[in-house]
Protein backbone atom coordinates (compact mmCIF):
# COMPACT_ATOMS: atom_id res chain seq x y z
CA UNK A 1 0.00 0.00 0.00
CA UNK A 2 2.45 2.45 1.18
CA UNK A 3 4.68 1.51 -1.97
CA UNK A 4 1.81 2.19 -4.53
CA UNK A 5 0.78 5.74 -2.83
CA UNK A 6 4.09 6.98 -2.84
CA UNK A 7 4.73 6.10 -6.54
CA UNK A 8 2.17 8.10 -7.26
CA UNK A 9 2.20 10.61 -5.15
CA UNK A 10 6.10 11.17 -6.61
CA UNK A 11 4.83 11.01 -10.00
CA UNK A 12 2.22 13.85 -9.33
CA UNK A 13 4.05 15.80 -7.20
CA UNK A 14 7.20 15.32 -10.12
CA UNK A 15 4.71 16.26 -12.69
CA UNK A 16 3.41 19.33 -11.51
CA UNK A 17 6.96 20.52 -10.55
CA UNK A 18 8.48 20.00 -14.09
CA UNK A 19 5.70 21.34 -16.28
CA UNK A 20 5.68 24.48 -13.86
CA UNK A 21 9.53 25.16 -14.56
CA UNK A 22 9.85 23.90 -17.96
CA UNK A 23 6.78 25.85 -18.98
CA UNK A 24 8.62 28.86 -17.56
CA UNK A 25 11.64 28.26 -19.54
CA UNK A 26 9.89 26.92 -22.40
CA UNK A 27 7.84 30.50 -22.93
CA UNK A 28 11.57 32.22 -22.54
CA UNK A 29 12.27 29.64 -25.87
CA UNK A 30 9.40 30.38 -27.86
CA UNK A 31 10.11 34.15 -27.06
CA UNK A 32 13.71 33.86 -28.95
CA UNK A 33 12.19 31.88 -31.67
CA UNK A 34 9.06 34.50 -32.09
CA UNK A 35 12.12 37.40 -31.86
CA UNK A 36 14.25 35.33 -34.67
CA UNK A 37 17.15 34.74 -32.42
CA UNK A 38 16.55 30.82 -32.71
CA UNK A 39 14.86 28.79 -35.41
CA UNK A 40 11.75 27.41 -34.63
CA UNK A 41 13.23 23.55 -35.67
CA UNK A 42 15.05 23.38 -32.54
CA UNK A 43 12.17 24.90 -30.11
CA UNK A 44 10.91 21.30 -29.43
CA UNK A 45 14.13 19.48 -29.32
CA UNK A 46 15.10 22.25 -26.51
CA UNK A 47 11.90 21.71 -24.50
CA UNK A 48 12.66 17.77 -24.96
CA UNK A 49 16.11 18.39 -23.38
CA UNK A 50 14.78 20.78 -20.75
CA UNK A 51 12.37 18.15 -19.34
CA UNK A 52 15.36 15.93 -19.03
CA UNK A 53 17.31 18.53 -16.71
CA UNK A 54 14.26 19.38 -14.94
CA UNK A 55 13.75 15.85 -14.09
CA UNK A 56 17.35 15.87 -12.68
CA UNK A 57 17.05 18.55 -10.31
CA UNK A 58 13.80 17.81 -9.08
CA UNK A 59 13.67 14.15 -8.15
CA UNK A 60 15.00 14.43 -4.67
CA UNK A 61 12.63 16.93 -3.75
CA UNK A 62 9.71 14.98 -5.44
CA UNK A 63 10.89 11.89 -3.43
CA UNK A 64 11.05 14.08 0.20
CA UNK A 65 7.51 16.11 -0.46
CA UNK A 66 5.49 12.47 -1.28
CA UNK A 67 7.01 10.55 1.64
CA UNK A 68 6.25 13.61 4.24
CA UNK A 69 2.56 13.82 2.27
CA UNK A 70 1.76 9.73 2.07
CA UNK A 71 3.52 8.79 5.69
CA UNK A 72 1.77 12.27 7.27
CA UNK A 73 -1.33 11.03 6.29
CA UNK A 74 -1.03 7.11 7.21
CA UNK A 75 -0.71 8.82 10.50
CA UNK A 76 -3.75 11.73 10.25
CA UNK A 77 -5.97 8.39 9.10
CA UNK A 78 -4.39 5.88 12.40
CA UNK A 79 -3.46 3.65 9.68
CA UNK A 80 0.33 3.85 11.78
CA UNK A 81 -1.51 2.60 14.89
CA UNK A 82 -2.98 -0.09 12.93
CA UNK A 83 0.54 -0.89 11.97
CA UNK A 84 2.45 -0.47 15.25
CA UNK A 85 -0.99 -2.90 16.74
CA UNK A 86 0.37 -5.62 14.52
CA UNK A 87 4.00 -5.42 15.46
CA UNK A 88 5.25 -3.41 12.68
CA UNK A 89 7.59 -0.16 13.79
CA UNK A 90 9.64 1.80 12.21
CA UNK A 91 11.70 -0.72 10.72
CA UNK A 92 8.79 -1.71 8.53
CA UNK A 93 8.01 1.95 7.60
CA UNK A 94 11.16 2.29 6.22
CA UNK A 95 11.51 -1.09 4.63
CA UNK A 96 8.31 -0.36 2.55
CA UNK A 97 10.07 3.01 1.51
CA UNK A 98 12.98 1.66 0.39
CA UNK A 99 11.89 -0.88 -1.30
CA UNK A 100 10.78 1.75 -3.94
CA UNK A 101 13.43 4.46 -2.91
CA UNK A 102 16.45 2.13 -4.08
CA UNK A 103 15.48 1.44 -7.46
CA UNK A 104 14.54 5.74 -7.80
CA UNK A 105 17.87 6.43 -6.40
CA UNK A 106 19.13 4.44 -9.37
CA UNK A 107 17.31 6.10 -11.47
CA UNK A 108 18.28 9.67 -9.93
CA UNK A 109 21.69 8.25 -10.21
CA UNK A 110 21.26 7.66 -14.23
CA UNK A 111 19.72 11.12 -14.50
CA UNK A 112 22.62 13.12 -12.98
CA UNK A 113 25.71 11.17 -14.02
CA UNK A 114 24.77 10.35 -17.86
CA UNK A 115 21.56 12.06 -19.13
CA UNK A 116 21.72 15.35 -17.85
CA UNK A 117 25.70 15.82 -19.04
CA UNK A 118 24.40 14.42 -22.31
CA UNK A 119 21.17 16.58 -22.41
CA UNK A 120 23.80 19.86 -21.47
CA UNK A 121 26.22 18.81 -24.31
CA UNK A 122 23.39 18.50 -26.98
CA UNK A 123 22.09 21.96 -25.91
CA UNK A 124 25.14 23.21 -26.94
CA UNK A 125 25.39 21.83 -29.66
CA UNK A 126 22.19 22.38 -31.12
CA UNK A 127 22.12 26.25 -30.17
CA UNK A 128 25.83 26.43 -31.49
CA UNK A 129 24.56 24.83 -34.86
CA UNK A 130 21.20 27.18 -34.99
CA UNK A 131 23.71 30.43 -34.74
CA UNK A 132 25.96 28.86 -37.59
CA UNK A 133 22.95 28.71 -39.92
CA UNK A 134 21.02 31.65 -38.04
CA UNK A 135 21.36 33.66 -41.41
CA UNK A 136 19.35 31.20 -43.02
CA UNK A 137 16.40 30.37 -40.56
CA UNK A 138 13.84 31.81 -38.78
CA UNK A 139 12.69 33.74 -42.17
CA UNK A 140 8.68 34.35 -41.66
CA UNK A 141 6.46 35.73 -43.38
CA UNK A 142 5.03 39.48 -42.43
CA UNK A 143 8.04 40.22 -40.58
CA UNK A 144 10.98 42.46 -40.85
CA UNK A 145 14.12 40.22 -40.01
CA UNK A 146 17.66 41.31 -39.70
CA UNK A 147 20.64 39.06 -40.69
CA UNK A 148 24.50 39.70 -40.89
CA UNK A 149 24.83 42.31 -37.60
CA UNK A 150 21.92 44.34 -39.91
CA UNK A 151 24.00 44.76 -42.70
CA UNK A 152 20.65 42.88 -44.54
CA UNK A 153 17.34 43.71 -43.65
CA UNK A 154 14.60 41.10 -45.48
CA UNK A 155 10.58 41.21 -45.55
CA UNK A 156 8.62 38.81 -47.51
CA UNK A 157 4.75 39.02 -47.78
CA UNK A 158 4.31 35.72 -47.97
CA UNK A 159 5.55 32.35 -48.43
CA UNK A 160 4.07 29.08 -50.08
CA UNK A 161 4.37 25.23 -49.09
CA UNK A 162 6.91 24.98 -51.82
CA UNK A 163 8.92 27.74 -49.73
CA UNK A 164 8.74 29.95 -52.69
CA UNK A 165 8.29 33.52 -51.36
CA UNK A 166 6.28 36.15 -52.33
CA UNK A 167 6.56 40.00 -52.36
CA UNK A 168 9.75 40.27 -51.31
CA UNK A 169 11.50 43.57 -49.88
CA UNK A 170 15.21 43.32 -49.36
CA UNK A 171 17.76 45.84 -48.22
CA UNK A 172 21.34 45.28 -48.15
CA UNK A 173 24.23 47.76 -46.83
CA UNK A 174 28.09 47.34 -47.96
CA UNK A 175 30.06 50.00 -46.33
CA UNK A 176 28.62 53.04 -47.54
CA UNK A 177 26.84 51.72 -50.53
CA UNK A 178 23.04 51.09 -49.38
CA UNK A 179 21.00 48.85 -51.89
CA UNK A 180 17.09 48.71 -51.88
CA UNK A 181 15.10 45.69 -53.62
CA UNK A 182 12.16 44.80 -54.55
CA UNK A 183 11.01 41.47 -56.34
CA UNK A 184 7.88 39.60 -56.88
CA UNK A 185 9.36 36.31 -55.98
CA UNK A 186 12.47 34.87 -54.18
CA UNK A 187 13.87 31.81 -52.90
CA UNK A 188 16.73 30.38 -51.08
CA UNK A 189 19.39 28.06 -52.98
CA UNK A 190 22.56 26.72 -52.63
CA UNK A 191 24.97 28.06 -55.37
CA UNK A 192 28.68 27.84 -55.95
CA UNK A 193 30.19 30.04 -53.21
CA UNK A 194 27.57 29.28 -50.82
CA UNK A 195 23.96 30.02 -49.81
CA UNK A 196 22.27 32.53 -52.19
CA UNK A 197 18.72 34.49 -51.67
CA UNK A 198 17.26 34.90 -55.27
CA UNK A 199 14.79 37.17 -56.23
CA UNK A 200 13.16 37.37 -59.15
CA UNK A 201 11.17 39.86 -61.04
CA UNK A 202 11.89 43.16 -59.57
CA UNK A 203 14.03 46.36 -59.37
CA UNK A 204 16.93 47.60 -57.89
CA UNK A 205 17.99 50.85 -56.56
CA UNK A 206 21.70 51.58 -55.19
CA UNK A 207 23.35 54.51 -53.98
CA UNK A 208 24.90 56.25 -51.15
CA UNK A 209 22.61 58.03 -48.47
CA UNK A 210 23.21 61.69 -48.90
CA UNK A 211 24.56 61.90 -52.94
CA UNK A 212 22.60 62.43 -56.08
CA UNK A 213 24.37 59.89 -57.71
CA UNK A 214 21.67 56.49 -57.75
CA UNK A 215 21.38 53.20 -59.95
CA UNK A 216 18.29 52.34 -60.85
CA UNK A 217 17.50 49.05 -62.59
CA UNK A 218 15.11 46.26 -63.18
CA UNK A 219 15.59 42.41 -63.44
CA UNK A 220 14.31 39.13 -64.27
CA UNK A 221 17.08 37.17 -61.51
CA UNK A 222 19.06 38.72 -58.80
CA UNK A 223 20.90 36.53 -56.24
CA UNK A 224 22.63 37.81 -52.67
CA UNK A 225 25.23 35.65 -50.90
CA UNK A 226 24.03 35.28 -47.37
CA UNK A 227 26.79 34.64 -44.73
CA UNK A 228 26.95 31.58 -42.37
CA UNK A 229 28.41 33.16 -39.09
CA UNK A 230 31.24 31.55 -38.05
CA UNK A 231 30.60 30.20 -33.60
CA UNK A 232 32.90 28.30 -31.83
CA UNK A 233 31.65 25.72 -29.71
CA UNK A 234 32.95 26.24 -26.02
CA UNK A 235 30.99 23.22 -23.54
CA UNK A 236 31.22 23.79 -20.06
CA UNK A 237 32.48 21.29 -17.24
CA UNK A 238 28.21 20.61 -16.87
CA UNK A 239 28.49 19.02 -20.04
CA UNK A 240 31.57 16.51 -19.91
CA UNK A 241 30.79 12.82 -19.23
CA UNK A 242 31.49 11.42 -15.98
CA UNK A 243 33.87 8.55 -16.71
CA UNK A 244 36.16 12.12 -17.95
CA UNK A 245 35.18 13.49 -14.45
CA UNK A 246 36.02 10.31 -12.41
CA UNK A 247 39.31 9.76 -13.94
CA UNK A 248 40.69 13.23 -13.57
CA UNK A 249 42.49 14.12 -10.36
CA UNK A 250 41.60 18.53 -11.32
CA UNK A 251 40.08 20.22 -8.36
CA UNK A 252 37.10 21.26 -10.28
CA UNK A 253 36.34 18.03 -12.05
CA UNK A 254 36.09 16.46 -8.42
CA UNK A 255 33.74 19.37 -7.27
CA UNK A 256 31.75 18.42 -10.77
CA UNK A 257 31.74 15.26 -9.87
CA UNK A 258 30.38 15.45 -6.52
CA UNK A 259 27.55 17.87 -7.93
CA UNK A 260 26.45 14.82 -10.07
CA UNK A 261 26.27 12.65 -7.07
CA UNK A 262 24.38 14.65 -4.99
CA UNK A 263 21.15 13.49 -6.43
CA UNK A 264 21.33 9.56 -6.07
CA UNK A 265 22.41 10.27 -2.21
CA UNK A 266 19.94 13.35 -1.85
CA UNK A 267 17.39 10.70 -2.62
CA UNK A 268 18.65 8.55 -0.25
CA UNK A 269 19.18 10.75 2.72
CA UNK A 270 16.13 12.93 2.55
CA UNK A 271 14.55 10.00 2.36
CA UNK A 272 15.57 8.67 5.60
CA UNK A 273 14.86 11.85 7.10
CA UNK A 274 11.33 12.39 5.98
CA UNK A 275 9.63 9.16 7.86
CA UNK A 276 10.22 10.40 11.28
CA UNK A 277 10.00 14.24 10.08
CA UNK A 278 6.64 12.99 8.44
CA UNK A 279 5.16 12.09 11.97
CA UNK A 280 1.72 13.90 12.91
CA UNK A 281 -1.10 13.53 15.56
CA UNK A 282 -4.22 12.79 13.93
CA UNK A 283 -5.64 16.32 14.56
CA UNK A 284 -2.98 18.03 13.00
CA UNK A 285 -2.75 19.88 9.61
CA UNK A 286 -2.97 18.27 6.76
CA UNK A 287 0.07 19.12 5.20
CA UNK A 288 1.44 18.10 8.49
CA UNK A 289 5.61 18.97 8.80
CA UNK A 290 5.62 20.40 4.94
CA UNK A 291 6.67 24.10 6.11
CA UNK A 292 9.57 22.14 8.53
CA UNK A 293 10.24 20.12 5.56
CA UNK A 294 10.63 23.20 3.05
CA UNK A 295 12.54 24.65 6.06
CA UNK A 296 15.06 22.13 6.21
CA UNK A 297 15.36 21.22 2.27
CA UNK A 298 16.14 25.13 1.68
CA UNK A 299 19.09 24.81 4.26
CA UNK A 300 19.75 21.29 2.93
CA UNK A 301 20.34 23.19 -0.49
CA UNK A 302 22.30 26.07 0.41
CA UNK A 303 24.67 24.07 2.34
CA UNK A 304 25.12 21.86 -1.13
CA UNK A 305 25.89 25.47 -2.78
CA UNK A 306 28.04 26.31 -0.12
CA UNK A 307 30.66 23.37 0.36
CA UNK A 308 30.72 22.98 -3.04
CA UNK A 309 31.92 26.86 -3.25
CA UNK A 310 34.48 25.82 -0.62
CA UNK A 311 35.91 22.78 -2.48
CA UNK A 312 36.35 24.60 -4.86
CA UNK A 313 38.39 27.78 -3.04
CA UNK A 314 40.36 24.55 -1.15
CA UNK A 315 38.45 26.22 1.88
CA UNK A 316 38.05 22.85 2.71
CA UNK A 317 39.44 19.35 2.21
CA UNK A 318 37.37 17.64 -1.13
CA UNK A 319 36.03 14.48 0.70
CA UNK A 320 34.79 16.39 3.85
CA UNK A 321 32.85 19.07 1.24
CA UNK A 322 31.14 15.74 -0.03
CA UNK A 323 30.01 13.90 2.58
CA UNK A 324 29.64 16.92 5.30
CA UNK A 325 26.30 17.92 3.97
CA UNK A 326 24.70 14.32 4.07
CA UNK A 327 26.25 13.40 7.91
CA UNK A 328 24.55 16.80 9.07
CA UNK A 329 21.34 14.98 7.86
CA UNK A 330 22.14 11.51 9.05
CA UNK A 331 22.69 13.04 12.65
CA UNK A 332 19.25 15.18 12.09
CA UNK A 333 17.31 12.00 11.45
CA UNK A 334 18.71 9.71 14.25
CA UNK A 335 17.96 12.94 16.78
CA UNK A 336 14.34 12.60 15.39
CA UNK A 337 14.31 9.08 15.46
CA UNK A 338 15.59 9.18 19.12
CA UNK A 339 13.27 11.91 20.16
CA UNK A 340 9.75 10.02 18.61
CA UNK A 341 10.62 6.67 19.77
CA UNK A 342 13.09 7.07 22.16
CA UNK A 343 16.96 5.47 22.04
CA UNK A 344 15.97 1.85 23.70
CA UNK A 345 12.84 1.62 21.31
CA UNK A 346 14.96 2.64 18.05
CA UNK A 347 17.82 -0.06 18.72
CA UNK A 348 15.16 -2.44 19.41
CA UNK A 349 13.09 -2.27 16.20
CA UNK A 350 16.22 -1.93 14.06
CA UNK A 351 18.56 -4.65 15.83
CA UNK A 352 15.35 -7.22 17.44
CA UNK A 353 15.25 -7.22 21.23
CA UNK A 354 17.98 -9.35 21.60
CA UNK A 355 19.66 -6.08 21.18
CA UNK A 356 18.14 -5.27 24.61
Amino acid sequence: MIIKDLFKTISAVLLVLVVIIVSRKFIKVLAKAIEGNISNEIVLNLLGLKIVLAIDAFLPVSIFMAILMVIGRMYRDQEMSAVASAGGGVYVIYRAVFVLILPLSMVAAGFSLVATPWAERTIKQVMHEDKKQADIKGIAAGRFSEYSHGDLVFYTEDISSDQQMQNVFLQNRKGKQLGIVNAKFGRLENLPGGLYLVLQQGEKVQGVPGDKNFIFETFDEYAVRIEKKETTLRQKRDGVPSAILWSSNKLLDIAEMQNRLAAPLSVIFLSLLAVPLAKTSPRGGVYGSLIVAFAIYFIFGNLQRVSHSWVVKEVIPASFGFFGVYLLLLLLTGMLLIRLYGKKWIVMQFFGRGAE
